[in-house]
Protein backbone atom coordinates (compact mmCIF):
# COMPACT_ATOMS: atom_id res chain seq x y z
CA UNK A 1 0.00 0.00 0.00
CA UNK A 2 1.13 3.29 -1.03
CA UNK A 3 0.02 5.51 1.76
CA UNK A 4 -0.27 9.55 2.17
CA UNK A 5 0.00 10.05 5.46
CA UNK A 6 -1.67 13.74 6.91
CA UNK A 7 -1.67 14.46 10.17
CA UNK A 8 -2.63 17.72 12.88
CA UNK A 9 0.56 17.36 14.84
CA UNK A 10 4.07 15.87 14.26
CA UNK A 11 7.09 17.74 16.12
CA UNK A 12 4.43 18.81 18.99
CA UNK A 13 4.24 17.09 22.54
CA UNK A 14 1.05 15.56 22.41
CA UNK A 15 -0.83 12.23 21.67
CA UNK A 16 -1.77 12.78 17.82
CA UNK A 17 2.25 14.02 17.68
CA UNK A 18 3.40 10.80 19.10
CA UNK A 19 0.97 8.25 17.38
CA UNK A 20 2.28 10.07 14.05
CA UNK A 21 5.97 10.14 14.54
CA UNK A 22 5.95 6.07 15.27
CA UNK A 23 3.35 5.43 12.14
CA UNK A 24 6.12 7.24 10.33
CA UNK A 25 9.01 5.19 12.04
CA UNK A 26 6.87 1.86 11.53
CA UNK A 27 7.36 3.02 7.19
CA UNK A 28 10.89 3.54 7.62
CA UNK A 29 11.80 0.41 9.02
CA UNK A 30 9.80 -1.50 6.65
CA UNK A 31 10.71 0.80 3.89
CA UNK A 32 7.53 0.92 2.94
CA UNK A 33 6.35 3.79 -0.14
CA UNK A 34 5.16 6.55 3.01
CA UNK A 35 4.49 10.29 2.28
CA UNK A 36 4.32 12.02 5.35
CA UNK A 37 2.70 15.67 4.99
CA UNK A 38 2.75 18.13 8.38
CA UNK A 39 3.55 21.24 9.50
CA UNK A 40 7.49 21.78 10.33
CA UNK A 41 9.49 24.84 10.84
CA UNK A 42 10.36 25.49 7.13
CA UNK A 43 8.68 23.75 3.64
CA UNK A 44 10.76 21.06 2.39
CA UNK A 45 10.44 17.97 1.01
CA UNK A 46 12.72 15.18 2.22
CA UNK A 47 13.47 11.65 0.63
CA UNK A 48 14.93 9.27 2.07
CA UNK A 49 14.36 5.36 0.02
CA UNK A 50 10.78 4.77 -0.12
CA UNK A 51 9.86 7.80 2.29
CA UNK A 52 9.09 11.09 1.48
CA UNK A 53 8.76 13.60 4.28
CA UNK A 54 6.68 17.18 2.96
CA UNK A 55 7.09 20.09 5.83
CA UNK A 56 4.67 22.88 5.13
CA UNK A 57 5.39 25.88 7.11
CA UNK A 58 2.52 27.40 8.95
CA UNK A 59 2.56 31.11 8.71
CA UNK A 60 2.28 34.12 11.30
CA UNK A 61 -1.51 34.63 10.75
CA UNK A 62 -3.67 31.71 12.89
CA UNK A 63 -5.58 30.29 15.42
CA UNK A 64 -3.76 29.34 18.94
CA UNK A 65 -4.81 25.84 19.56
CA UNK A 66 -1.98 24.59 21.95
CA UNK A 67 1.38 26.25 23.15
CA UNK A 68 2.85 25.10 20.08
CA UNK A 69 0.33 24.57 17.78
CA UNK A 70 -1.68 26.96 15.41
CA UNK A 71 -4.33 26.51 12.69
CA UNK A 72 -2.66 28.55 10.05
CA UNK A 73 -5.82 30.56 8.44
CA UNK A 74 -3.29 30.88 4.63
CA UNK A 75 -2.13 27.33 4.90
CA UNK A 76 -4.08 26.44 1.66
CA UNK A 77 -1.14 28.32 -0.40
CA UNK A 78 1.09 25.30 -0.22
CA UNK A 79 -1.99 23.58 -2.14
CA UNK A 80 0.05 23.59 -5.82
CA UNK A 81 3.06 21.80 -3.91
CA UNK A 82 1.13 19.45 -1.79
CA UNK A 83 -0.89 18.53 -4.98
CA UNK A 84 2.59 18.19 -7.09
CA UNK A 85 3.74 15.35 -4.41
CA UNK A 86 0.32 13.64 -4.75
CA UNK A 87 0.80 12.97 -8.28
CA UNK A 88 4.24 12.28 -8.33
CA UNK A 89 3.64 9.61 -4.99
CA UNK A 90 0.14 8.51 -6.09
CA UNK A 91 -0.78 6.74 -3.24
CA UNK A 92 -3.58 4.00 -3.16
CA UNK A 93 -5.03 6.12 0.19
CA UNK A 94 -4.83 9.51 1.89
CA UNK A 95 -4.33 8.93 5.73
CA UNK A 96 -6.13 12.05 8.17
CA UNK A 97 -5.70 12.52 11.25
CA UNK A 98 -8.29 15.63 11.70
CA UNK A 99 -9.61 19.04 10.82
CA UNK A 100 -6.61 20.70 11.54
CA UNK A 101 -5.15 22.89 8.20
CA UNK A 102 -2.75 20.49 7.27
CA UNK A 103 -6.26 17.49 7.32
CA UNK A 104 -8.27 20.25 5.55
CA UNK A 105 -5.49 20.55 2.90
CA UNK A 106 -5.48 16.84 2.53
CA UNK A 107 -9.39 16.00 2.38
CA UNK A 108 -9.49 18.92 -0.20
CA UNK A 109 -6.24 17.16 -2.05
CA UNK A 110 -8.30 13.62 -1.74
CA UNK A 111 -11.40 15.06 -3.12
CA UNK A 112 -9.18 16.45 -6.54
CA UNK A 113 -7.76 13.05 -7.06
CA UNK A 114 -10.01 10.66 -6.12
CA UNK A 115 -8.18 9.09 -3.74
CA UNK A 116 -9.67 7.57 -0.81
CA UNK A 117 -9.95 8.81 2.15
CA UNK A 118 -8.91 6.79 6.03
CA UNK A 119 -9.30 9.28 8.59
CA UNK A 120 -9.11 8.57 12.33
CA UNK A 121 -10.16 10.21 15.69
CA UNK A 122 -7.96 10.73 18.39
CA UNK A 123 -8.96 14.35 19.42
CA UNK A 124 -12.66 14.85 21.48
CA UNK A 125 -12.12 18.40 20.16
CA UNK A 126 -16.05 19.31 20.56
CA UNK A 127 -15.60 18.66 24.65
CA UNK A 128 -12.13 20.54 24.16
CA UNK A 129 -14.90 23.45 23.01
CA UNK A 130 -17.18 23.14 25.46
CA UNK A 131 -14.72 23.25 28.40
CA UNK A 132 -12.00 25.67 27.21
CA UNK A 133 -14.72 28.17 26.12
CA UNK A 134 -16.16 27.72 29.62
CA UNK A 135 -13.00 28.24 31.23
CA UNK A 136 -12.96 31.72 29.38
CA UNK A 137 -16.28 33.12 29.86
CA UNK A 138 -16.45 31.13 33.80
CA UNK A 139 -15.76 35.18 35.53
CA UNK A 140 -18.78 36.18 34.11
CA UNK A 141 -22.13 33.89 34.12
CA UNK A 142 -23.68 31.68 36.33
CA UNK A 143 -22.73 27.95 36.76
CA UNK A 144 -26.23 26.87 34.57
CA UNK A 145 -25.68 29.33 32.07
CA UNK A 146 -22.04 28.18 31.32
CA UNK A 147 -22.81 24.71 31.25
CA UNK A 148 -25.47 25.46 28.51
CA UNK A 149 -22.93 26.67 26.70
CA UNK A 150 -20.71 24.64 26.96
CA UNK A 151 -22.98 21.90 26.10
CA UNK A 152 -24.31 24.03 22.57
CA UNK A 153 -20.53 24.69 21.75
CA UNK A 154 -20.14 20.60 22.28
CA UNK A 155 -23.04 19.75 19.95
CA UNK A 156 -22.00 22.16 17.25
CA UNK A 157 -18.57 21.88 17.22
CA UNK A 158 -19.48 17.63 17.01
CA UNK A 159 -21.80 18.60 13.80
CA UNK A 160 -18.80 20.03 12.32
CA UNK A 161 -16.36 17.35 13.04
CA UNK A 162 -18.94 14.93 11.50
CA UNK A 163 -19.30 16.45 8.38
CA UNK A 164 -15.52 16.63 8.21
CA UNK A 165 -14.81 13.33 8.76
CA UNK A 166 -18.27 12.19 6.61
CA UNK A 167 -15.57 12.90 3.41
CA UNK A 168 -13.64 9.13 4.26
CA UNK A 169 -14.97 5.93 2.99
CA UNK A 170 -13.58 4.38 6.58
CA UNK A 171 -12.92 5.24 10.15
CA UNK A 172 -10.83 4.88 13.10
CA UNK A 173 -12.06 5.24 16.51
CA UNK A 174 -9.61 4.90 19.45
CA UNK A 175 -12.83 3.20 21.92
CA UNK A 176 -16.17 1.64 21.55
CA UNK A 177 -18.06 4.83 22.40
CA UNK A 178 -16.66 6.85 20.04
CA UNK A 179 -16.66 4.06 17.40
CA UNK A 180 -19.96 3.78 17.92
CA UNK A 181 -20.87 7.93 17.74
CA UNK A 182 -18.92 7.97 14.55
CA UNK A 183 -20.76 5.24 12.74
CA UNK A 184 -24.15 6.82 14.21
CA UNK A 185 -23.36 10.67 12.88
CA UNK A 186 -21.35 9.99 9.71
CA UNK A 187 -23.29 6.53 8.56
CA UNK A 188 -20.16 5.39 7.82
CA UNK A 189 -17.65 2.07 8.79
CA UNK A 190 -15.90 2.34 11.98
CA UNK A 191 -13.43 0.55 13.11
CA UNK A 192 -11.00 0.60 16.68
CA UNK A 193 -7.37 1.52 16.10
CA UNK A 194 -5.53 0.79 19.38
CA UNK A 195 -2.47 2.72 20.83
CA UNK A 196 1.18 0.72 21.42
CA UNK A 197 4.22 1.86 23.75
CA UNK A 198 8.17 1.08 23.34
CA UNK A 199 8.04 -2.22 25.47
CA UNK A 200 11.80 -2.33 26.11
CA UNK A 201 11.91 2.01 27.01
CA UNK A 202 8.77 1.45 28.89
CA UNK A 203 9.68 -1.06 31.73
CA UNK A 204 9.34 -1.81 35.60
CA UNK A 205 13.31 -2.31 35.97
CA UNK A 206 13.31 1.95 35.41
CA UNK A 207 12.70 2.21 38.74
CA UNK A 208 15.58 4.03 40.39
CA UNK A 209 13.60 4.89 43.80
CA UNK A 210 14.89 2.86 46.89
CA UNK A 211 12.92 5.25 49.35
CA UNK A 212 9.56 4.48 51.12
CA UNK A 213 8.03 7.52 50.23
CA UNK A 214 4.14 7.43 48.16
CA UNK A 215 4.25 8.88 45.04
CA UNK A 216 1.49 10.23 43.00
CA UNK A 217 2.10 11.20 39.32
CA UNK A 218 0.29 12.71 36.32
CA UNK A 219 1.80 13.10 32.99
CA UNK A 220 -0.07 14.87 30.10
CA UNK A 221 -0.95 18.89 28.64
CA UNK A 222 -1.40 20.66 31.98
CA UNK A 223 -5.01 22.10 30.56
CA UNK A 224 -8.47 22.35 32.01
CA UNK A 225 -9.61 19.75 29.81
CA UNK A 226 -7.14 17.42 31.89
CA UNK A 227 -9.09 18.30 34.97
CA UNK A 228 -5.46 18.43 36.75
CA UNK A 229 -6.62 21.47 39.64
CA UNK A 230 -8.38 18.12 40.48
CA UNK A 231 -5.21 17.25 42.20
CA UNK A 232 -4.68 19.86 44.56
CA UNK A 233 -8.12 18.85 46.40
CA UNK A 234 -6.48 14.92 46.51
CA UNK A 235 -3.68 16.50 48.24
CA UNK A 236 -5.90 18.03 50.56
CA UNK A 237 -7.40 15.01 51.57
CA UNK A 238 -4.35 13.46 51.98
CA UNK A 239 -3.23 16.08 54.55
CA UNK A 240 -7.01 15.92 56.42
CA UNK A 241 -6.37 11.84 56.77
CA UNK A 242 -2.57 12.61 58.41
CA UNK A 243 -0.81 11.20 55.07
CA UNK A 244 2.19 12.98 55.38
CA UNK A 245 5.00 10.70 53.23
CA UNK A 246 3.74 11.58 50.05
CA UNK A 247 4.95 13.77 46.76
CA UNK A 248 3.17 14.47 43.60
CA UNK A 249 4.74 14.24 40.44
CA UNK A 250 3.31 16.14 37.64
CA UNK A 251 5.21 15.67 34.17
CA UNK A 252 4.22 18.01 31.53
CA UNK A 253 3.25 21.54 30.60
CA UNK A 254 0.79 24.31 29.95
CA UNK A 255 -1.32 26.92 31.35
CA UNK A 256 -2.51 25.17 34.73
CA UNK A 257 1.20 24.52 35.65
CA UNK A 258 1.76 28.24 37.36
CA UNK A 259 -1.70 27.48 39.30
CA UNK A 260 -0.60 23.96 40.43
CA UNK A 261 2.81 25.05 41.75
CA UNK A 262 0.92 27.81 43.98
CA UNK A 263 -1.72 25.87 45.44
CA UNK A 264 0.17 22.37 45.81
CA UNK A 265 2.67 22.00 48.96
CA UNK A 266 4.56 18.81 47.85
CA UNK A 267 4.90 18.76 43.99
CA UNK A 268 7.52 18.12 41.88
CA UNK A 269 7.00 19.81 37.94
CA UNK A 270 9.70 18.98 35.53
CA UNK A 271 8.27 19.85 32.81
CA UNK A 272 8.33 18.12 29.50
CA UNK A 273 9.82 14.74 29.99
CA UNK A 274 11.09 12.08 27.21
CA UNK A 275 13.09 8.85 26.54
CA UNK A 276 14.72 7.46 29.14
CA UNK A 277 14.09 10.16 31.31
CA UNK A 278 10.10 9.61 31.19
CA UNK A 279 10.12 5.73 31.79
CA UNK A 280 12.21 6.62 34.80
CA UNK A 281 9.37 9.19 35.77
CA UNK A 282 6.50 6.42 35.14
CA UNK A 283 8.62 3.68 36.95
CA UNK A 284 9.14 5.93 40.32
CA UNK A 285 5.45 6.48 40.40
CA UNK A 286 3.32 4.36 42.90
CA UNK A 287 0.10 5.61 41.51
CA UNK A 288 -0.73 7.41 38.50
CA UNK A 289 -3.60 9.52 38.46
CA UNK A 290 -5.29 10.54 34.83
CA UNK A 291 -8.47 13.03 36.19
CA UNK A 292 -9.18 13.67 32.12
CA UNK A 293 -13.00 13.26 31.16
CA UNK A 294 -12.06 13.81 27.52
CA UNK A 295 -9.39 11.47 26.74
CA UNK A 296 -10.08 9.78 24.30
CA UNK A 297 -7.50 6.84 24.58
CA UNK A 298 -4.44 7.89 26.80
CA UNK A 299 -1.18 6.46 25.42
CA UNK A 300 0.20 7.88 29.00
CA UNK A 301 -1.88 4.96 30.41
CA UNK A 302 -0.06 2.22 28.63
CA UNK A 303 2.98 3.84 29.53
CA UNK A 304 2.11 3.42 33.22
CA UNK A 305 1.28 0.57 32.87
CA UNK A 306 3.87 -1.09 31.31
CA UNK A 307 6.24 0.12 34.31
CA UNK A 308 4.64 -1.27 36.75
CA UNK A 309 2.55 1.70 37.66
CA UNK A 310 -1.26 0.93 38.79
CA UNK A 311 -3.68 4.08 37.19
CA UNK A 312 -6.90 5.50 38.87
CA UNK A 313 -8.85 7.11 35.45
CA UNK A 314 -12.27 8.47 35.24
CA UNK A 315 -15.23 6.33 33.65
CA UNK A 316 -15.22 9.64 30.98
CA UNK A 317 -14.19 8.53 27.99
CA UNK A 318 -11.24 6.40 26.54
CA UNK A 319 -8.45 5.63 29.78
CA UNK A 320 -11.43 3.20 31.05
CA UNK A 321 -11.01 0.75 28.57
CA UNK A 322 -7.34 0.43 29.27
CA UNK A 323 -8.07 -0.14 32.59
CA UNK A 324 -9.22 -3.42 34.47
CA UNK A 325 -11.30 -2.36 37.40
CA UNK A 326 -9.41 -3.23 40.76
CA UNK A 327 -6.89 -5.35 38.95
CA UNK A 328 -4.28 -2.97 37.11
CA UNK A 329 -6.36 0.11 38.32
CA UNK A 330 -9.69 1.92 39.59
CA UNK A 331 -11.90 3.56 37.83
CA UNK A 332 -14.07 6.23 39.30
CA UNK A 333 -17.26 8.26 38.50
CA UNK A 334 -17.20 11.56 39.56
CA UNK A 335 -14.53 13.53 40.47
CA UNK A 336 -15.32 12.93 44.61
CA UNK A 337 -15.36 8.82 44.01
CA UNK A 338 -11.47 9.83 42.02
CA UNK A 339 -10.57 11.68 45.03
CA UNK A 340 -11.52 9.37 47.32
CA UNK A 341 -10.34 5.94 45.58
CA UNK A 342 -6.42 8.08 45.58
CA UNK A 343 -6.53 8.34 49.45
CA UNK A 344 -7.98 4.92 49.74
CA UNK A 345 -4.71 3.89 47.76
CA UNK A 346 -2.70 6.02 49.25
CA UNK A 347 -3.34 4.57 53.17
CA UNK A 348 -3.44 0.91 51.82
CA UNK A 349 -0.21 -0.59 50.89
CA UNK A 350 -1.70 -4.10 50.36
CA UNK A 351 -3.94 -2.21 47.65
CA UNK A 352 -0.73 -1.03 46.37
CA UNK A 353 0.81 -3.81 45.86
CA UNK A 354 -2.27 -6.23 44.60
CA UNK A 355 -2.79 -3.39 41.69
CA UNK A 356 0.78 -3.20 40.27
CA UNK A 357 1.12 -6.94 39.93
CA UNK A 358 -2.08 -6.50 37.90
CA UNK A 359 -0.62 -3.34 35.66
CA UNK A 360 2.42 -5.60 35.28
CA UNK A 361 0.15 -7.97 33.46
CA UNK A 362 -2.14 -5.53 31.58
CA UNK A 363 -3.53 -6.94 28.40
CA UNK A 364 -3.61 -4.07 26.76
CA UNK A 365 -0.53 -2.83 26.34
CA UNK A 366 1.08 -3.62 22.80
CA UNK A 367 3.75 -2.87 20.37
CA UNK A 368 3.22 -0.41 17.97
CA UNK A 369 4.46 -2.84 15.30
CA UNK A 370 1.61 -4.68 15.87
CA UNK A 371 -1.06 -1.81 16.38
CA UNK A 372 0.48 -0.71 12.55
CA UNK A 373 0.07 -3.82 10.94
CA UNK A 374 -3.38 -4.20 11.56
CA UNK A 375 -3.54 -0.33 10.62
CA UNK A 376 -2.57 -1.19 7.03
CA UNK A 377 -4.65 -3.96 7.08
CA UNK A 378 -7.25 -0.78 7.24
CA UNK A 379 -5.74 1.09 4.39
CA UNK A 380 -6.45 -1.92 2.86
CA UNK A 381 -9.57 -2.42 3.37
CA UNK A 382 -10.26 1.36 3.09
CA UNK A 383 -9.29 0.93 -1.00
CA UNK A 384 -11.88 -2.26 -1.42
CA UNK A 385 -14.66 -0.26 0.10
CA UNK A 386 -14.42 2.26 -3.19
CA UNK A 387 -13.90 -0.79 -5.70
CA UNK A 388 -16.47 -2.99 -4.33
CA UNK A 389 -18.53 0.36 -4.30
CA UNK A 390 -20.56 -0.48 -0.72
CA UNK A 391 -19.32 -0.05 3.12
CA UNK A 392 -17.96 -3.49 3.99
CA UNK A 393 -18.76 -3.24 7.72
CA UNK A 394 -16.72 -5.74 9.68
CA UNK A 395 -16.83 -6.65 13.28
CA UNK A 396 -12.75 -6.85 12.73
CA UNK A 397 -11.31 -3.91 15.02
CA UNK A 398 -7.61 -2.71 14.50
CA UNK A 399 -5.22 -4.02 17.60
CA UNK A 400 -7.85 -4.69 20.05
Amino acid sequence: MRVAFFTDSFHEINGVAHTSRNLDGFARRRNLPFLSIHAGEKTELIRTGNHIELNLKRSPVGIPIENDMSFDLFFARHWSRTMEALREFQPDVIHLTGPSDVGILGAACAERLGIPILASWHTNLHEYAGTRLGSIISWCTTDSIRAKIERAAEAASLDILSFYYSFARLLLAPNPELQRLLEKKTKLPCQLMHRGIDRELFHPMRRTRRDDNLVFGFCGRLRPEKNVRILARIEEMLIAEGVTNYKFLIVGDGNEREWLQQNMKSVELPGILRGQQLAEAYANMDVFLFPSWTDTFGNVILEALACGTPCIVTSGGGPKFLIENEVSGLVANSDAKFIASSVSVARNPDSRKRLREGALQSKFVQTWDDVFEELYRAYAQCVRIGLHGNALRTSHSVSH
